[in-house]
């Protein structure tokens, strides 16, 4: 901090820091309150020891008071993290909802001269304060601004972390654990992108438990986001639900009986399940679900096999671990978890070895040809559902048993070869065991890469996807869904029903209303269950295939497992999952194949043919029988197999790619390469492919195997690793969401630049600047009501809307019109004016409507004054449609326009000149009352309104008059003026509403939607006396001046004076009249820099230090 006090004896080399501040004024505070409190304590101290131990304590006494009087909710933070996070938000202005996760120290890279200060790390900030050597630096950037974040090492940077934004490039250095920051910078980053994305807050984890032992100087929050990152990874490596949390893990072994050794790895356990992950890659994954669990007990230890544990299962399956360092603890925490786990019969397909074989014999053969033939894995899945199965086949089996083939299909080798992979896997059962206990090894790959048997298909995709355990959890769900769907129609059902017939139409199984009514049960219950998805292209294609092997329920889960876990975010309007693994896409043809690279870039093939790979895990562009080999091993490795899978296509076409010249050509040779990709071991009849239309020439083309194509794959890219791909995916995660906002951005700005003055660069930073409020008060609010606000489905322009509140700091920071205490008022009826469908919000569209009327106003007047020469249609509204001022309205947009004067350089002549106009103005509506017929026109008002008492013409004074006996009748007036307003009719005011009131703040006006509450406080803002406030001294205001005595009695009017209800003034009287006045019209036409405005803007938002309310945040031990 630029001031410090400190304390030092005379013997003593060592000063201890008693309080710092950012300014002169801050720090002589301190010093005073030091002076009264402190100093004259320490002459009962005899030496100089204990006066540095008092003072030590004292300073340390008052800093842990101020922080628990400050952050009383947060008693789990550490007290040195409190004092950082008061330090956080007096430095840059912070509320008290903006949480600090964690704070480092570095230095920041301003040129070639590194700042060494303080990173402080927020949830929806990344902020940095150094003062060296009598200078400061200051940055404060959001995260959703943040484009790019690496960590690299360069000549000029050692080992430093780079923050890129659309405007600039940071540099940060020199940390203690540079590691341990870029992580927790990535995590923060990428819950800021998800905010983007589909709108979600971040909510801390109130129930997170407290450590065993007090962790120094870490945050609640930083403890929160850790379990978040265990917690995903732990779910991503052994597929489990998404709500599943990690409670912990420790190393230890485990007995693997097939090859009879103690296999090292670490044991994770959680609420559901035990799992089991060997160090080294492919030797051993477990999965134990808690609900198979029977016994957990304690084995004798021994020298070979020290700290033993065993746990069996309901299948007669029993795991040995061992070398457990607190075993009695880990004992403990999985019986918790097994009394909370609910009992129930098991339900569903079980897949446990011997219930599997005892369920398969009591299965009755039935004719191969029937049309509901049973499949040997289908009565294991039957349950009672919602639609009966006798009418729903569908219900208990899939597609393919529908339309079985005849059984001499299965004779020949075909046949033969498919017998003998259901054999292999016969014997990985009885050796590896069966169901979500199986161990899963290299033997589990190999087999998925030679292909899953069709019979044993839909089991082990539920299997390997995790789909099995969300299943057996949910009992009944999907049936449920099934039921409140039906009959139900939104515009997902309309896109699903579009889509239906275009689904696998050259498969026999979706020729008939069996196949199409499964399909549309399963995307209905699915688009009913996930809203924000709803229903994308390309999911029926996917859906299709899973209904072909497993029955609805099972498809349901599959399809809830793709869309929310394997494939996050590729089924949404904007398909931004897809792209993110596009960008990898081609990150990884860089590093593979980067000959073939920078020609594929300048075709721009990639970015056309992996949105059809990737979303449809090629089943749109392969044969089915070889795509389906294809969604075997996705569903057992992810994601990287498909990568893996289409770099080995670009391999296997790099010639022929190198030497194309457009970008039909590249296609044209991928989808003849695709095309006959085959699979000459299925045993279905083959499917009419839509590509072989592709297929051209003479000569008859090259088959590739898919088995040898994957078989290559796995050669040249196996190695290819799961936490690269996610850490990749983080990296296009952030290039892939700003670019699509940037597009957002630029599509505003074309839709509403035809309307507005602005230019394109003015629009877009005034863009930039409506969002990041938007988004202020979505984590800043205290109910969280604005990110409710954001409905993606209306278009880009109308998904970001501010309310009142937030157009109140943007109109004083943005406009020229700010005027003083006058303010807010204005700028509420400003909001009134542009909120059209009076919903308390406007979108950017209104926000800048408004924006251009006061910031380029010269085109304004020329187009009222062509509205005015020239008639225009009647169905079109013209200046000669709004209604008249009434004389209270107009004194009150008079006293307007004087506070917008003020302080303005020239406002002596705008003072004079407005009360010129105002003084012509009031002649004119003297004038008009002659002309006007008073009693036809009030007996008139009386018809139409029986609540208004008439005035005839003898009753009512004439101007003179009333401004003579004002204060001679001031009783009497006092009683009349109030009897009058108060019958003053809705009707009547109606008439006197007029543009530069906003929403007609006269009493009864039928605009005014508002409460009566904010009318009353809107009317007492606006309503007091300019000229006993003092801000109407000026010479060119004399007492006689006809607007003072309008003023005066306006004033008086609020509280009982008399108001002439029969003048009234026009928009075209009023307009005409100020442009007579040079001064008026220079003003109005004075061209505001917008791009200045906004950066003004943004410094005064960066120095909230010099105001903050914290008297003692700055003190430190």
């Amino acid at each position: 901090a630029p001031y410090r006090i400190l304390h030092q004896t005379q013997d003593s080399q060592v000063y201890w820091a008693v309080a710092c501040g950012s300014s002169r004024k801050e720090i002589t505070k301190h010093w005073e309150w030091l002076e009264n409190n402190l100093l004259q304590t320490l002459s009962i101290f005899d030496n100089e020891e204990d006066i540095t131990t008092f003072v030590k304590g004292k300073i340390h006494g008052i800093i842990a008071e101020e922080n628990k009087n400050e952050q009383p909710q947060s008693e789990e933070d550490p007290g040195k993290f409190k004092e950082a996070e008061l330090k956080m938000r007096k430095q840059f202005g912070m509320p008290e909802v903006e949480k600090l996760v964690n704070y480092y120290s570095c230095s920041y890279w301003k040129g070639r001269v590194p700042r060494q200060g303080w990173l402080y790390l927020t949830v929806n900030h990344l902020c940095f304060y150094s003062f060296l050597l009598g200078k400061e630096v200051t940055l404060v950037i959001q995260w959703v601004d943040v484009t790019q974040l690496e960590k690299n090492a360069t000549l000029l940077f050692p080992e430093c972390i780079k923050v890129s934004t659309r405007d600039s490039e940071l540099y940060f250095s020199m940390f203690l654990n540079i590691n341990e920051t870029f992580k927790l910078m990535e995590q923060l980053a990428n819950i800021a992108m998800r905010q983007l994305l589909d709108n979600e807050s971040f909510l801390q984890d109130k129930s997170l438990p407290k450590p065993r032992r007090p962790l120094k100087n870490i945050s609640a929050l930083k403890r929160d986001l850790d379990a978040r990152a265990k917690n995903e990874c732990y779910r991503a490596t052994f597929r489990l639900p998404k709500d599943e949390c990690l409670d912990g893990h420790t190393d230890c072994t485990l007995w693997t009986p097939f090859n009879k050794m103690h296999i090292p790895g670490q044991m994770f356990v959680s609420n559901n399940y035990i799992c089991f992950a060997s160090r080294a890659e492919e030797a051993c994954h477990l999965i134990i679900p808690l609900r198979e669990v029977t016994i957990v007990e304690k084995a004798d230890s021994s020298s070979v096999l020290p700290s033993p544990l065993s746990i069996s299962t309901k299948s007669k399956m029993t795991f040995f671990f061992a070398n457990l360092k607190d075993r009695d603890f880990l004992v403990q925490r999985i019986s918790d978890f097994l009394q909370r786990t609910p009992s129930k019969k098991p339900c569903g397909r079980n897949m446990s070895s011997d219930i599997f074989c005892s369920l398969v014999q009591e299965i009755p053969e039935l004719p191969s040809s029937s049309p509901l033939a049973v499949s040997p894995t289908s009565a294991l899945s039957h349950r009672p559902v919602s639609f009966c199965a006798g009418q729903v086949p569908t219900a208990s089996q899939g597609l393919l048993k529908l339309f079985r083939r005849n059984s001499e299909e299965l004779s020949g080798p075909k046949g033969a070869k498919e017998k003998m992979k259901e054999e292999s896997w016969n014997i990985h059962f009885f050796e590896y065991g069966r169901g979500m206990c199986m161990y899963r090894t290299a033997k589990t790959r190999e087999l998925v890469q030679k292909g899953i048997p069709e019979n044993l298909r839909g089991e082990l995709w539920l299997l390997f996807s995790g789909a099995w355990n969300e299943m057996v959890t949910h009992p009944g769900y999907y049936g449920d869904l099934v039921e409140k769907s039906m009959g139900r129609y939104n515009l997902a059902t309309e896109e699903i029903e579009r889509d239906l017939h275009r689904s696998m139409p050259e498969h026999p199984a979706f020729q008939n209303e069996f196949g199409i009514a499964a399909l549309r049960r399963v995307l209905t219950a699915y688009a009913f269950r996930n809203p924000t998805i709803g229903y994308c292209q390309a999911m029926n294609i996917v859906t299709s295939v899973l209904l072909l092997y497993c029955n609805e329920e099972e498809a349901f889960w599959l399809l809830v497992a793709l869309c929310e876990r394997m494939l996050p975010d590729y089924y949404n309007t904007r398909v931004v999952g897809a792209l993110v693994d596009q960008g990898i896409f081609e990150e990884l043809t860089r590093e593979y194949l980067p000959q073939l690279s920078e020609k594929m870039q300048d075709l721009g093939v990639i970015s056309t043919i992996s949105l059809s790979w990737f979303l449809t895990l090629f089943l749109s562009v392969m044969p089915f029988e070889s795509a389906v080999v294809i969604v075997d091993c996705f569903f057992y490795e992810g994601i990287k197999f498909i990568l893996q899978v289409s770099l080995a296509i670009l391999d296997a076409n790099m010639e022929k790619l190198l030497q194309c010249c457009d970008e039909g050509e590249a296609m044209t040779i991928l989808g003849r390469y695709l095309d006959n990709v085959v699979n000459r071991q299925s045993v279905s009849p083959p499917i009419p492919h839509l590509h072989a239309l592709l297929t051209s020439g003479d000569d008859p083309p090259l088959e590739i195997d898919i088995f040898e194509l994957i078989k290559t794959s796995y050669e040249k890219f196996g190695n290819l690793k799961a936490d690269d791909i996610e850490q990749m995916r983080f990296k296009q995660r952030l290039k892939v969401i700003q670019s699509l906002e940037d597009t957002a951005k630029k599509s505003v700005v074309r839709a509403v630049s035809g309307d507005i003055g602005f230019s394109m660069e003015e629009l877009e930073e005034l863009y930039v600047v409506f969002k990041a409020k938007y988004l202020m008060s979505c984590y800043w609010g205290n109910n969280r009501a604005a990110a409710a606000r954001r409905d993606q489905s209306l278009p880009y322009l109308e998904q970001y809307r501010i309310d009142m509140e937030q157009f109140k700091e943007l109109f004083i920071s943005l406009t020229p019109w700010a005027c003083g205490a006058h303010t807010p008022v204005l700028a509420a009826r400003l909001f009134r004016l542009l909120d059209e469908n009076r919903d308390s919000l406007i979108n950017f569209k209104e926000f800048v409507t408004g924006m251009s009327k006061w910031c380029t106003s010269p085109q304004d007047y020329r187009y009222y004054l062509r509205m005015w020469a020239k008639e225009k249609e009647n169905k079109k509204e013209t200046i000669k449609d709004l209604p008249k001022m009434s004389q209270e309205q107009f004194i009150e947009l008079c006293k307007t326009l004087y506070n917008m004067f003020s302080e303005d350089p020239v406002e002596q002549e705008l003072y004079h000149a407005i009360a010129t106009v105002a003084s012509l103005l009031l002649r004119i509506g003297e004038v008009g009352k002659k002309f006007s017929n008073r009693p036809t026109r009030k007996s008139e008002d009386c018809k139409a309104n029986n609540t208004q008492d008439p005035v005839s013409e003898e009753e009512s004074p004439t101007s003179e008059q009333s401004q003579n006996s004002a204060v001679e009748q001031q009783p009497q007036a006092d009683h009349e003026d109030k009897a009058s307003v108060d019958a003053q009719p809705e009707k009547t005011q109606q008439e006197n509403q007029t543009l530069g009131d906003g929403s007609g703040e006269g009493q009864g006006s039928p605009l005014q939607l508002l409460s009566d509450d904010e009318t009353k406080d809107d009317m007492s803002m606006s309503s007091y006396s300019m000229v006993s406030t003092g801000s109407l001294q000026c010479e060119d205001i004399a007492d006689d001046t006809v607007l003072v005595g309008c003023e005066g009695s306006s004033a008086a009017a609020r509280y009982g004076s008399t108001i002439d209800t029969d003048w009234s003034i026009s928009f075209e009287q009023i307009l005409a009249s100020m442009l007579t006045e040079t001064a008026l019209v220079n003003y109005f036409e004075k061209k505001v820099n917008i791009l200045q405005k906004i950066k003004d803007q943004k410094k005064v938002e960066r120095q909230f230090s010099s105001s903050s309310d914290y008297e003692l945040s700055s003190v430190s031990g």
